[in-house]
């Protein structure tokens, strides 16, 4: 598994409604139509902070979805909303638990 965690800063605070609803609406459905989706998580942070985590079987996949988000941002107008380039950490998952305490 391969996740990349996306950092943006510098959000207009004003229409994080606006940017987290086109997410659910718009975003998310695109996510989940590529190959090795395993899942999507966005973060407010506070102070004009948004991080996100996907999360896809390969690196390609993983890579393939930050061009969609690009595409994405652009497409629905948010560019002011979302005027800075994200932080983007992107690799192997090689730990991880599900929060099910083993017996």
């Amino acid at each position: 598994m391969h996740a990349t965690i996306r950092r943006y800063e510098g959000i207009d605070t004003t229409r994080m409604n606006e940017v987290t609803g086109k997410v659910n609406e718009t975003l998310v459905p695109q996510l989940r139509k590529l190959p090795g989706f395993s899942g999507y998580y966005l973060i407010e942070a506070g102070n004009g902070v948004l991080s996100s985590l996907g999360l896809f079987e390969t690196s390609e996949q993983a890579g393939e979805s930050t061009k969609i988000v690009s595409k994405w941002i652009t497409d629905e107008n948010l560019n002011t909303a979302i005027p800075n380039a994200p932080k983007i950490t992107s690799g192997k998952v090689v730990a991880q638990s599900n929060g099910v305490a083993v017996a």
